[in-house]
């Protein structure tokens, strides 16, 4: 942001190829986070969780900015809106993320989660003025279409104990709130520190809180499962998964970037199948070609219908 307090234009950092190799990572990372998270909040309280999780997260997002020699400062003009997209991105996101897998399974809570880029698109268009192409619109309802056929099977136990499926609308929305705020925001800080700062101050309310509500803990008791998502949850999720959705909200459209994030819940429903012996079947086939002519629709068309232009326009000259 400028002094004035109104949005500022950055370039790019990435270049088309980076970004769908970077996206092609934390799809594949950021999906097998679910059934670790899953495996985690089973036995550890989910407060503690999260605890562990951001400010272990914010201490590897520091010494990534210190072996790197990027400033951890934070321009004055900027810590509002800092604070506001933290608390959506960070603090509602991570609590309600983590509580809602103690109701539904780590594959069906990921689908839920990633109705994100329904509500990103809606809001992208109100505070961004991002025109939406009609091949965005197409593959924001095929992506959607992915995601029902994925959550059908299992529609009854929804209906039974929705708790579950609440707390994940809530993270969805939340998310997206936070998502279109940093792009709106433009903020001038490194993305490591801008991460890191998140994680610090997004987990400072649940820091709080969880003394009160997490009692009775005994680390020792935990499971090796339980330890090693925890750690996945550091050093994959925390560390290397928010650093690389921030670098790609940053470079990228925040319609482009949420509806390609669709791929990670399949990832999630997949990894949940082999790691934890949820089910797994036709549904999950469905959702995946869905999820694929989704993506193939936002980033792949556009880019063939420009290319064809641009020959055509040459042939003309």
């Amino acid at each position: 942001m400028n002094r004035t307090g109104s949005p500022v234009a950055l370039p790019a950092e990435l270049s088309v190829a980076g970004g769908v190799a970077l996206l092609v990572s934390l799809t594949i990372l950021w999906g097998g986070n679910w059934p670790a998270m899953k495996a985690a909040v089973a036995e550890i309280p989910v407060l503690t969780f999260r605890v562990i999780c951001l400010y272990g997260g914010a201490l590897g997002m520091y010494g990534l900015a210190r072996l790197g020699g990027l400033s951890f400062r934070v321009p004055r003009n900027e810590w509002v809106p800092l604070l506001i997209v933290t608390f959506f991105n960070i603090t509602v996101w991570h609590v309600c993320s983590a509580a809602g897998l103690k109701y539904i399974s780590a594959g069906r809570g990921a689908i839920i989660a990633y109705t994100m880029p329904l509500w990103a698109t809606l809001l992208s268009v109100y505070l961004l003025n991002e025109r939406l192409r009609m091949s965005t619109i197409l593959g924001l309802a095929v992506g959607l279409m992915g995601m029902a056929a994925l959550l059908l099977p299992e529609w009854q136990q929804v209906v039974a104990d929705p708790r579950g499926p609440i707390f994940m609308l809530v993270a969805a929305m939340a998310w997206a709130a936070g998502t279109i705020g940093l792009k709106y925001c433009r903020f001038t800080i490194p993305v490591v520190s801008l991460v890191g700062w998140q994680l610090i101050l997004g987990g400072i309310p649940i820091l709080i809180a969880a003394p009160f509500f997490d009692r009775g803990i005994d680390p020792m008791s935990w499971s090796r499962e339980a330890w090693f998502g925890t750690i996945y949850a550091v050093l994959v999720a925390m560390i290397y998964c928010h650093w690389a959705w921030f670098k790609l909200v940053r470079s990228f459209s925040a319609v482009t970037v949420s509806i390609n994030s669709l791929a990670i819940p399949v990832v999630g429903v997949i990894s949940g199948a082999l790691l934890l012996g949820e089910s797994i079947g036709p549904d999950v086939l469905a959702g995946l070609g869905l999820v694929i002519l989704a993506q193939f629709l936002v980033l792949v068309w556009p880019a063939l219908m420009r290319r064809r232009q641009s020959a055509g326009t040459r042939l003309t000259d």
